[in-house]
């Protein structure tokens, strides 16, 4: 039988192994917290591993729906992420319900759902990520404000921008389309990749758009930036480090739409650990 500490450790090492930028901000938490996150992120993984996964797409909706039905029965599961879950919700105000939401966005990755407008993205952006905003703030806690929540939506939000901005090509050749058809439109974007698998861009017009694009995503991260004086230390450098990294990718991305033309941009090592650490100081970027 699992034991809760089992199933503790199974999610530090599932979040250690996955979580290639959310893992410099939550080792910056105390134990209890860390290890709980990990917890919500584990869970998290799962639900948007189901629609990156190579199942049929019939498949992949029948097992969204069979873990829909699990998130409602987690404390008497023997599942070890589940059980760390049910766990951590009886210890931490984690709003369970956002797990729902996820695979609310997930749904629509695997229906290959397309958005008309910029409010039809932030429907789909607030499932997957200002979910996910929600559940840390549930594991942080913070200073009493009827906007935490609203903030925590909004970085989630904004991060989730950056992954789309950041993706255009691989979700392009994986059939996927993030970028509002609005959008699309009134900057005259076709989205093709060449013979190479690089995307075309032979007036500028797709340059124009990620630059558009990405101003209106530094809003949504000044907007969610917001709740970091509501945020005990420790959760402030855990949150700091996290959209520090994402918005440094963000500025790479605005500094040079192109970059995103033929390869998938990251940060080093190096330059997350840094992040990490100017926001275990106090100091953003």
């Amino acid at each position: 039988m699992t034991t809760t500490q089992d199933a503790y450790r199974e999610c530090e090492a599932i979040t250690k192994a996955q979580a290639r930028n959310f893992y410099y901000g939550i080792r910056l938490l105390p134990a209890a917290k860390r290890s709980v996150l990990c917890a919500v992120y584990a869970l998290a993984r799962r639900i948007d591993d189901i629609g990156d996964g190579d199942l049929p797409t019939g498949q992949k909706v029948t097992a969204l729906a069979q873990l829909r039905q699990a998130l409602g029965d987690m404390a008497r599961s023997d599942d070890p992420v589940l059980l760390a879950v049910a766990d951590a919700a009886r210890r931490f105000p984690i709003p369970l319900g956002a797990f729902a939401e996820i695979v609310d966005g997930v749904e629509m990755d695997v229906t290959g759902r397309t958005y008309a407008t910029f409010d039809e993205l932030v429907v789909y952006c607030r499932c997957v990520a200002g979910s996910v905003g929600r559940l840390c703030l549930g594991v942080f806690g913070s200073k009493p404000d009827p906007q935490a929540s609203a903030y925590a939506d909004a970085l989630g939000i904004a991060l989730q921008q950056t992954n789309i901005l950041r993706d255009i090509r691989e979700d392009l050749g994986n059939g996927r389309v993030y970028l509002p058809q609005s959008d699309l439109d009134s900057f005259g974007v076709e989205l093709k990749l060449d013979e190479r698998g690089a995307l075309v861009d032979k007036d500028g017009e797709l340059a124009a758009l990620i630059s558009f694009s990405a101003e209106r995503a530094r809003r949504w991260y000044a907007d969610g930036l917001r709740l970091m004086p509501l945020l005990d230390r420790r959760s402030a450098a855990c949150c700091g480090a996290m959209a520090g990294i994402y918005s440094r990718l963000l500025a790479r991305i605005a500094a040079d739409p192109t970059t995103v033309y033929d390869k998938r941009m990251s940060l080093s090592g190096r330059e997350k650990a840094s992040v990490a650490l100017r926001a275990l100081m106090g100091l953003h970027g």
